[in-house]
């Protein structure tokens, strides 16, 4: 590309209603400290008003024709930059596998140029979503000192809790790689195949099935990962490595951060980071400033109250800018509009739909409750006869299921394969899902936490896995999701310590589940589904000693779930005592 084009500066005005003109400046170079130049959009309120204070986004899914508005309006500079090698800025990206990066000095000097802007106040904000966050969790821990507050939504501490226990989670992340990173990877290297985003949907719209179901991973080809072949592949054949660790760096922290995130986002990565930067972070005003917003979510479309089929209410309704304008006011420019005397986590209760404050995560009222599993021999299927109750069994049993990894359950994803709550009535005619639950409720019971199971199963090879989902019944017949856990028996003590079982024994496996907070109402039952698969959402279990990345060999899994006795399967609920009142919606 030509230099002297790239150092032009285009200037754009893009009218609003009440008059106002955003001025775009494209393409700004922002030179970092090892010579490589980046690039970013400079969006400026009118030149007669400001000083003000800069945002700042750094994205590696392209900066160009994003709107930012509301921001400008609302007095504030936004720059938005295309992160290092991808788009309009030079240099080699360098993917979020890759153990070692140049992210946190290039937000770090991003910070600093954007501080020094014309008409700043020298105070900057930086916001993203997603690997928007990753980036900002990345350059915070540097401790620019122009850097006031961050608005990192929704990105797990460690990508070990992004990717399924050791290997990927094709839906997503085959999507993610060959729809959204490698088609601009290709046009900067001048090489063949799809070239635009376009053109990448266009292709996994053709051919995901092929991608979804290939087998194993390590044989994927080149196209699928590009240039960052090698860093996939040195992760896939060493899952147990984490090379985010994001949580690890939170105590050089300086700065308050809000999350949103949802309780059915693969990114909510068990809270962990809004947990350690209220206690490790380097400064009282991380500790005490930072805030957390969970909705019914999933990972798009935050905000909105259907996600999926499902309506959550009108107060799923939130309107997320405007709770990032409130907080980087408060923080950056120094407004009284009660930020401060917010609570530090806010969350959605489904079943109720209502919202609620809370000083801590995971609540500390909770009250452990806990239902046992029991049948007669039947309980495939809703129609069976497995049953949740609050008794031991006195007479040990068993429930068995075959598990096919050429017919996995599927996944009742969203289009874009991100993980949602949904109703599980298109999956009750399948016999490799057993069913458990209450009879219907007298009184209304909140589960608010971590519900952890405590599952003795055997199978008839040496590794496989075991899903667990909790799901609220309504009196219409109605199966909604309220959370997930899973475990891949060969790391059931440690993803560093794999060990295969022995067929036909009877293990003990302890399931934490996500976190989550329902509240299951008179005439609503609980429900507990005990599975093998959640496909593509996570990948298939191969049912063989093999490392199944490397392994394309698939077996067929007998599988039996155990109760009564010593060997009593059991879920475990963080039930809360009804509350006083609930909170009213975010926003002041």
């Amino acid at each position: 590309m030509n230099p002297v084009t790239l150092s032009l500066t285009c200037l754009l005005a893009l009218s609003q209603a009440d008059g106002t003109e955003v001025q775009t400046e494209t393409n700004v170079a922002v030179p970092m400290r090892d010579g490589v130049v980046l690039r970013a959009d400079v969006h400026r309120p009118p030149d007669d008003g400001g000083p003000y204070p800069v945002l700042v986004m750094r994205t590696p899914y392209r900066k160009k024709g994003r709107r930012f508005d509301r921001f400008v309006k609302a007095g504030y500079i936004v720059v938005s930059q295309d992160a290092r090698g991808r788009y309009e800025s030079d240099g080699e990206w360098e993917s979020f596998v890759r153990p070692e990066t140049h992210d946190a000095e290039d937000g770090y000097d991003t910070v600093e140029w954007a501080a020094q802007l014309r008409g700043s106040i020298e105070k900057v904000g930086t916001f993203g979503a997603s690997y928007n966050a990753f980036l900002q969790w990345r350059l915070a821990p540097l401790r620019p000192p122009s850097l006031v507050a961050m608005a990192a939504f929704s990105i797990p501490a460690r990508y070990t809790d992004l990717e399924g226990p050791g290997t990927i989670r094709p839906g997503r992340r085959l999507n993610w790689w060959i729809a959204g990173m490698t088609p601009d990877m290709r046009a900067k290297n001048g090489r063949d195949g799809t070239t635009t985003r376009a053109e990448g949907r266009m292709h996994w719209q053709t051919h995901a099935d092929r991608w979804l179901r290939f087998a194993p991973y390590l044989d994927l080809p080149r196209e699928v990962f590009e240039e960052e072949t090698p860093f996939v592949h040195h992760w896939l054949k060493h899952p147990h490595l984490d090379p985010w660790k994001l949580h690890e760096d939170v105590k050089k922290i300086e700065v308050p951060n809000l999350n949103v995130v949802g309780w059915w986002d693969h990114c909510n990565g068990h809270l962990l980071l809004d947990q350690t930067i209220r206690t490790e972070a380097a400064s009282e005003t991380a500790r005490r400033g930072s805030r957390t917003i969970i909705g019914p979510w999933g990972h798009t479309k935050m905000g909105q109250r259907k996600v999926g089929d499902l309506d959550f209410g009108p107060e799923a309704n939130v309107d997320l800018i405007a709770e990032q304008i409130l907080w980087f006011d408060f923080w950056i420019k120094g407004q009284g509009n009660g930020v401060d005397r917010t609570a530090p986590y806010r969350i959605f209760v489904m079943g109720d739909n209502l919202w609620r404050d809370e000083e801590v995560w995971p609540l500390e009222r909770a009250i452990s409750k806990t239902y046992f599993l029991t049948s007669d021999g039947g309980a495939q299927t809703p129609t069976g006869d497995g049953r949740l109750t609050s008794g031991r069994p006195d007479v040990a049993g068993s429930d068995s299921y075959v598990y096919d990894p050429e017919n996995p359950v599927p996944s009742l994803h969203g289009p874009a394969l991100f993980q949602i709550p949904a109703d599980q009535r298109p999956l009750q005619d399948r016999h490799d899902i057993l069913v458990y639950q209450t009879e219907p409720l007298i009184e209304r019971i909140e589960v608010t936490g971590y519900p952890e199971v405590e599952l003795f199963a055997s199978s008839t090879v040496p590794d496989t896995d075991f899903f667990v989902r909790l799901i609220d019944v309504a009196p219409d017949g109605l199966a909604r999701d309220v959370s997930l856990g899973m475990i891949r028996v060969r790391y059931r003590q440690a993803l560093d310590r794999p060990k295969l079982i022995q067929p036909g024994e009877i293990v003990r496996y302890t399931i934490r589940m996500n976190p989550t907070s329902n509240a299951f109402l008179p005439g609503h039952r609980i429900r507990l589904d005990i599975t093998s698969s959640d496909f593509p959402n996570y990948d298939r279990n191969h049912n063989t000693a093999a490392m199944q990345n490397a392994d394309g060999e698939l077996r067929t899994a007998t599988q039996t779930v155990h109760f009564g006795s010593e060997s009593s399967t059991r879920i475990t609920l963080p039930v809360v005592p009804p509350p006083a009142k609930s909170a009213s919606k975010p926003g002041l």
